[in-house]
């Protein structure tokens, strides 16, 4: 498998509308684990995809040294196809039920072929991945969102490939299905090009490819020592741009102090002229002579301000555009102590056990709640929002606003732009600060009037916080359910510095490890089969 590797040579590809996403992208991938990063909407699943070869690039070519294996990131699988289907061995496993059940035809044979122990690979695979009580027959409409994408990975691993894509293979996986994932990449012998926002994965890259207007690079090391080496980069191509912004102040003086001495010259000798009483075609002469010499001098200079643009220009598309929020947030300070939440034997259905669930949330608390996919944490926190009343138990909350961000960030209208979403929120801001405070969130100009339902994922994600955050009143409790799916590192950091700002209480449904650090969260619980409990701070092994 050393030898596996993807070559893309000159690939060009455009949209059927014309959009150019690619334009003569060429760079090789060879064995090892490479992630690839980039923002959202700059191609990385249209790569995959090229690459996989459910797209045909425009121009160029893709060549797979080795088997393929892809694992999209929206498995287009119907809910009644059973496990044993997706993993692909159904009929083998059929046709060797058939010949154990005494029917030797032939081709029973000859669809086993050699694979005799495919049954047991296919349980040792799930096994492996944490599937162990998912049977071959069972039915994808009765698993989860995180056990199907588990499966599919399954699917790949069991066709053995050389060259292995994964496009978000992390999405919808809880800690422990994540850290399964991690360990069997890990021992990957292969070729493996992996898309992913997961920064505790990318860890676990031996280099990372960039994906940036339209070129591939690439770094040694993990997504950490990637960091690091672009954050030197950019700190270098600022002072650059700082150098030739100087550059352009420094030329643009020295010629318009030239023109001054020029002029100044010319008004000189046209008065000795005058003094001198030289014939009009001699002083004619020389006064054009003088009027050509500061002109070619003040060509001179307007190149060399020229000059220091083209350097400026330069230096400024080494600069990226990843721009951080300004966020301050004293009305949301919330006191120490201050009992917000207070929930006792919370039932609904039969999704807690026994007398239910107990939850108090005291203070500015930074609460993750964590657990299996499907025990019921977005329920927990649509309980605490009041937007689900409990079937069972007691709920208390204090005066104060209760914001909920939901998965899919839906609190906004799609029709109405960011700046009247905005409005909307805070109605008794002047409008001055609420275009101000805006811009603090990079919807700058026309940007801030632009239609809610337009904006990329980032986009929203930034226009719900801005609505949400300087809200009248000010909310003391945020709910936040998985914020950070599908969001590029870019937003992700952007979400964590509001995060860092927010004063009151919050508690965040999120199986990113990494992120939950970043915002200070203190205090871990978990539910699984129907209670909550307090546990330890993961140790992000």
């Amino acid at each position: 498998m050393s030898d596996a590797s993807v070559v893309c040579t000159r690939l060009s590809f455009a949209w059927p509308d014309g959009t150019t996403v690619f334009q003569d992208l060429s760079f090789s991938v060879g064995a090892g684990r490479t992630g690839l990063v980039a923002p959202n909407g700059a191609g990385k699943t249209t790569l995959l995809r090229l690459i996989a070869g459910e797209l045909t690039p425009t121009s160029g070519t893709v060549t797979v040294d080795g088997t393929l294996g892809y694992l999209p990131q929206n498995l287009p699988l119907a809910g009644d196809l059973t496990a044993a289907e997706v993993l692909g061995v159904a009929a083998t496993v059929a046709a060797l039920h058939a010949i154990e059940a005494g029917d030797a035809r032939e081709e029973h044979f000859t669809t086993v072929g050699d694979d005799w122990d495919v049954e047991e690979r296919s349980r040792a695979e799930l096994d492996r991945l944490g599937l162990g009580d998912v049977t071959l027959d069972r039915r994808l409409d009765t698993l989860s969102g995180g056990q199907i994408v588990t499966l599919g990975l399954a699917a790949q691993l069991l066709r053995r490939p050389d060259v292995l894509l994964l496009d978000e293979p992390t999405n919808n996986l809880d800690v422990d299905a994540r850290h399964r994932l991690y360990a069997v990449l890990q021992e990957w012998p292969g070729s493996l090009l992996l898309v992913s926002h997961d920064r505790a994965l990318l860890d676990r890259m031996e280099r990372i490819a960039e994906l940036d207007r339209g070129e591939v690079h690439f770094f040694g090391g993990n997504f950490t020592a990637y960091e690091e080496a672009t954050q030197a980069a950019q700190e270098a191509a600022q002072r650059h741009v700082r150098s030739a912004e100087l550059e352009i102040k420094r030329e643009k003086r020295e010629m318009q102090q030239a023109r001054e001495r020029a002029e100044r010259r010319a008004g000189n000798a046209a008065r000795n002229l005058k003094n001198a009483g030289l014939p009009k075609i001699i002083a004619g002469g020389l006064k054009r002579r003088a009027q050509e010499s500061a002109g070619r001098a003040d060509e001179t200079h307007a190149a060399r301000v020229d000059d220091a643009r083209a350097r400026l220009d330069e230096a400024s598309r080494a600069l990226r555009d990843d721009a951080a929020i300004t966020v301050e947030l004293p009305d949301t300070a919330v006191p120490a102590g201050r009992t917000l939440v207070q929930g006792e034997g919370l039932r609904v259905r039969d999704v807690f056990a026994g007398g239910g669930v107990d939850l108090t949330v005291r203070g500015p608390e930074r609460i993750a709640l964590t657990g299996p996919n499907g025990v019921g944490k977005s329920t927990l926190l649509r309980l605490l929002d009041g937007s689900l009343p409990p079937d069972g138990g007691t709920l208390r909350r204090a005066d104060g606003r209760v914001a909920y961000l939901s998965q899919r960030l839906d609190l906004l209208d799609p029709e109405r732009t960011v700046a009247e979403n905005f409005a909307g929120y805070a109605p008794d801001r002047p409008q001055s600060e609420r275009m101000n405070l805006l811009a603090r969130f990079l919807f700058r100009g026309a940007r801030a009037h632009l239609p809610v339902g337009v904006l990329s994922g980032g986009e929203r994600l930034r226009a719900t916080l801005a609505c949400v955050l300087y809200a009248e009143p000010a909310p003391h409790l945020l709910l936040l359910d998985e914020p950070t799916n599908n969001l590029d590192l870019v937003s992700v950091r952007q979400l964590e510095t509001a995060l860092q700002a927010y004063r009151g209480a919050f508690v965040v449904v999120s199986h990113d490890e990494a992120f939950l650090t970043e915002i200070g969260v203190r205090r871990w619980l978990r539910l699984d089969d129907g209670r909550l409990r307090e546990v330890a701070a993961p140790d992000g092994d």
